[in-house]
Parts: structure tokens; sequence; C-alpha cells
């Protein structure tokens, strides 16, 4: 631990993970222009975002090794430059094909961000500081992906798809030069080899789960494509956990999993990513589909939500120094709780400004709960076991983010059916025989049915994030372990 922590150095990694955390959402709302602009499918359109994840999915476990193997300059500077790359790449891409290269080079710079952050992170600060700091963090981890489809949207409407690449093309090489000229080595180095077939395993099991959960909502869940890649991805899960278990110089350590409260914050957030992921899936669906709200629009009623997690994240992180991670969990989701229910109740006409009330509300809730459930985790690891806890939570967060988003969306699909079917049979029982008045009773039916299935879909996010509260209740303070995990599991 440093006397001072580089705060100079860290603001150069804030600045990167920040465009890179930008670019993830920036280019959701996007993907209708760059279909008709390439003439391609919305199932090859998806990709882009699909790509990205599943690139995120496979790095982010490496990223334990890469931390531990080379220096954090080498490190960040050789992201900075597969991202700024990418971005470069994309904004002048003449094909659908390039541009999907582009995206997965770009995806390979910023899977080793987040990680290599929150290690410099853990490496300068005291355990008594450690929550401002990753509240800090948590400003970047939260704001920026919150901020992109509002931003998106404005630039959709004003510019061509392009320029959401082209923006963040000046930042990155700024990003970049200062850290060439600034930034120095902090975080130690060991002399460790790559388990090459861990790698393999890790990008088939990981891979396989997102890519199965991440296509469940397009193709369905009776589709060879989705089933045979999730059970592809478990068996290689599988196989990795048993490798890990049986190598001196694991990929990915589980044994850190025998320190009990970084296991309990790994449950609460990996029930909290599938919550979370409901309103960032439904709202845009209910606001866009249903009410007829522009994309900007429909980013605008997000973004007052984006600024109260921003303006908490480094007062929740204090808090959690002065109170620690159990009193803000369970305020947090208990307000979480809360605003889910009254979004269980949305209607036809439920008001512009009481939607981003309660939406707000809920993202203010929220900041409450993630980084200080996850410092809190991370605080009980000995230091040569960080980037293992890093990597773990990362992988884990993305995984949960596809399976939470599948399943919310595939019960959002399966209600709207069956109450589409429900309303049409009530319909028809009343005949009317002006063709124009059908089509107009027909499209009413299905929001009605869409309206139905998202209502459900908040509803089972109350009992997902319930099931968090009753987890944080188990929450205790902690002090950073001694020993390393294999001295302890063979004493």
């Amino acid at each position: 631990m440093m006397d001072k922590p580089p705060y100079g150095m860290i603001a150069i990694l804030f600045v990167g993970a920040f465009v890179s955390f930008l670019n993830e959402t920036l280019l959701n709302v996007a993907l209708p222009s760059i279909m008709k602009d390439f003439d391609v499918s919305a199932s090859a359109v998806q990709w882009l975002s699909t790509g990205y994840m599943l690139v995120n999915g496979v790095l982010i476990p490496a990223s334990a090794f890469f931390i531990q193997k080379f220096t954090n300059r080498k490190l960040f500077i050789t992201a900075m430059v597969l991202f700024t790359a990418g971005s470069v790449l994309a904004t002048l891409a003449p094909s659908f094909g390039v541009l999907l290269a582009a995206r997965m080079i770009q995806a390979s710079g910023s899977a080793i961000m987040m990680p290599l952050l929150m290690n410099v992170m853990l490496a300068s600060f005291p355990i008594e500081r450690r929550g401002a700091a990753m509240g800090i963090f948590g400003l970047v981890m939260i704001t920026a992906p919150a901020i992109g489809p509002t931003l998106s949207g404005w630039l959709i409407e004003h510019y061509t798809w392009r320029t959401l690449f082209g923006v963040v093309i000046p930042i990155a090489v700024m990003t970049l030069l200062f850290a060439i000229f600034k930034l120095k080595n902090i975080t130690p180095q060991r002399d460790i080899t790559l388990d090459v077939f861990s790698l393999v395993l890790s990008s088939v099991g990981f891979g396989g789960i997102l890519y199965g959960f991440s296509s469940a909502g397009e193709k369905g869940w009776d589709s060879v494509h989705v089933y045979g890649a999730i059970i592809i991805g478990v068996f290689g899960l599988v196989l990795f956990i048993y490798r890990q278990m049986r190598l001196d110089e694991p990929l990915l350590e589980f044994r850190i999993y025998k320190y009990p409260m970084f296991a309990l914050s790994s449950a609460i957030s990996v029930v909290l990513a599938m919550a979370m992921f409901s309103a960032m899936l439904l709202m845009p669906i209910y606001v866009q589909t249903i009410r007829g709200i522009s994309p900007l629009h429909s980013g605008l009623l997000m973004l007052p939500g984006a600024l109260a997690m921003g303006i908490m994240s480094p007062i929740t992180g204090k808090l959690f120094d002065k109170f620690g991670a159990r009193i803000l969990a369970i305020i947090g989701l208990s307000i979480m709780i809360a605003t889910t229910f009254m979004f269980s109740n949305l209607t036809m006409d439920t008001e512009y400004g009481y939607l981003m009330f309660v939406y707000t509300l809920r993202m203010f809730g929220m900041s409450m709960v993630m980084m200080p459930v996850m410092t809190n985790g991370l605080n009980q690891l000995p230091q040569s076991m960080n980037p293992h806890g890093t990597a773990m939570n990362n992988t884990l967060q993305q995984v949960s983010g596809a399976v939470g988003s599948a399943l919310l969306v595939t019960l959002m699909q399966n209600r709207t059916e069956s109450e589409a079917e429900r309303l049409a049979e009530a319909a028809a029982s009343v005949q009317n025989a002006d063709p124009s008045a059908m089509a107009e009773v027909q499209a009413q039916i299905m929001n009605e049915a869409m309206l139905s299935g998202i209502n459900f879909s908040f509803t089972v996010s109350v009992f997902i994030a319930f099931a968090a509260l009753i987890l944080s209740f188990f929450m205790k303070r902690v002090k950073p372990a001694t020993e390393p995990i294999r001295e302890q599991s063979a004493g």
C-alpha cells in the first residue's frame, strides 16, 4: 500500500474506463439506422451488441493472469490502442463485416479496463478509505452506461450513427497520449505462465452461456442455437472449474469462495445484476413501442436517474467507510423493491413525469447497493487475490446480466402471447364488420398484451430483488485475510 495514492494516474485510468463503458451502451439506439444503411437483418445487427459482450465474457476471466503477468502501464496502453483502433475502424467501416470486426477489437481493449482499474484502486488505497475510492469508481461504472442511450438518441437524431464512434476517438487518443507519458507501474508482478487449455475451456464455458442466453429472446428457447450453446457452455464451465481447482497457478482462482463475505457479495451482485437489467431493458420497450415516445425522449427519461446514481456514488462510498455495507444495502434494496413494484403497475397513460421520478428513485436505491456490496467482498481477500476477485466479479456480472435479460424478455414474451390470445378471443365475441376498426382493435390488443408482459416481468424482478435483500442481512464488516488461500486450505 502506498503513502499517497497516485491521483493523476488514477484519473487517466478513469477516463479510459469511462469511454469504454460509454461505448458499450451508445450503440443500442443506433441499431435500426445501421440495419437500414447496411441492409442487414435484426438478428445480424444484434451481433454488434452480442459480439461485444462475448469478447468481454471470454477475456475478463483471463484478466487476472494479464494483471499479474504484465505491468499496469503496458496493459492500459495496449487496451487503449486496441480500443482506439477499433473506434477508428468502426467510424470508417465500408461494410457490416468490417463494423462487426471493429466492435470486437474495441471490446478486446475495453474488457481489460475495468479489472485493471479496480486492481489499481485496491493497491492504492488502505482498507479504511477504499469505500470512498470505489465510490468514485462507481461513478464511472454506472454513469457512462446510463448516459449512453440519451447521448446516442440525441446524436442519431442530428447526425449519422458513425458519429457515435467519432465522438470517443479524440478522448481515447488524448487518454492514450497521457498514459504513454504519465503512467507508472504500481501493481505487483509475478512470473506466471498461461494455461492455454484453461483459456480455451473458459472461452467455451462463459462464451457458450453468454451466447445461449443472449440469443434466447430472439431465437426462442426451443432453438438448437440456444439450448445447444447453453449445454456446451455449462459443460465447458464445469471442466474449467475442475481444472482450476487442480492447478497451482489457476487462470481464475475459485478458492476465493472460501472467504464467506466474498462469496456472499458475489451472490448478491449476481441477483442484483439480474434485477437491474429489468428496467434497462423493459423501460425502452414500454416507452418507445407502447407509448410511441421518441428515442431521444426515452433517453432523457433515464438521464436524471443516471445523474442521481453518479452524484450518489462518491457519497455512498464515504458512507460505506463509516457504516459498512449492510445498512446501505438494506436501505437501497428496499427502495429498489418498492420502485420495481411501482413499475409492475404501468398503464397505457402513466405520466411521463411519474415514470421519470420512479426510475430516478430506483437508480438512487441501486447506487447504495452495487459498489458497497462489491467492495465489502473484495475487502476480505488478501492483496495477492485481488486480481482474481475483480476478474470473478466482472465475469459474473456479464453472465448474470445476460441470463437476467434473457429470462425477463422470455417471461415478457410468453405473457404477451398468452394475453394477446385471451384478448383476441374476447374481441372476437364482439364482432365488428368494419375492417379498419378491426385493425385498430388488433393494434390495441397487441399493446395491451405487451403491457401485461412488461408488468409481469417487473413483478418477477420484485422477487429477484427481494432475494438480494434477504442475503444482505447476513453481511458483516471484514478485514483482509493475511494468509493466501492455498495455505489456509492446506492447513
